[in-house]
């Protein structure tokens, strides 16, 4: 038997609770405005993934440049 935590149980670990609080907003706010218009939803959604993208390689960046590169 494998001792990984499910995905629930490890993204609760990765993100804790007010990042998954957040999460659940940000999916919350996107399924409201695709009720409305489903264009607008798409579009909401693309630009989020897109800003956490950035921050992912800005994050990654910062610590490569302080030397902790290799954690992330």
């Amino acid at each position: 038997m494998s001792q990984r935590s499910g995905g629930l149980g490890r993204m609760r670990k990765m993100l804790g609770i007010s990042g998954l609080f957040g999460l659940l907003c940000i999916v919350g706010g996107i399924a409201l405005v695709a009720d409305a218009n489903l264009q607008v939803a798409a579009g909401i959604a693309i630009v989020l993934a897109g800003l956490g993208f950035l921050v992912r390689a800005m994050i990654k960046g910062v610590m490569g440049m302080m030397g902790m590169g290799g954690m992330m």
